[in-house]
């Protein structure tokens, strides 16, 4: 079972830059995907980005395309995004949870973070 924890939530102003890190831990990686997704208060919980763990193919969410970018650092075990030119309604809490493929939908992710809070002022 592999463990995910999310970090390098904060404030920030509007235009400014965040890099949010997945950490996975555990003794069985058998997932082919990463994925981040984002909540805000009162909405459903949406697609960001996504990855591969072997081939490094990447999926975005129209929202945020040309502003972020997904990576991976296999040796570490770690899925970044980073998150450029950030708006206010890009103010969410983020998670990453895994999955047996690159999809966007997050019905077929599994093994949920406890997400990180972005919070960007205008």
């Amino acid at each position: 079972q592999v463990q995910l924890a999310e970090s390098g939530g904060g404030l920030v102003q509007a235009g400014g830059s965040l890099r949010l890190s997945c950490a996975a831990s555990g003794r069985s990686y058998s997932f082919a995907a990463v994925g981040w997704f984002r909540q805000a208060p009162g909405k459903e919980r949406e697609f960001v980005a996504a990855i591969t763990w072997s081939g490094g193919r990447t999926m975005y969410a129209d929202s945020v395309k040309g502003r972020f970018t997904i990576s991976r650092d296999n040796a570490r075990n770690t899925v970044y995004v980073q998150m450029n030119s950030l708006k206010p309604e890009d103010t969410a809490v983020y998670y990453c949870a895994v999955a047996r493929a690159l999809a966007t939908y997050k019905g077929v992710y599994d093994n949920w973070g406890q997400g990180t809070q972005v919070t960007v002022s205008s």
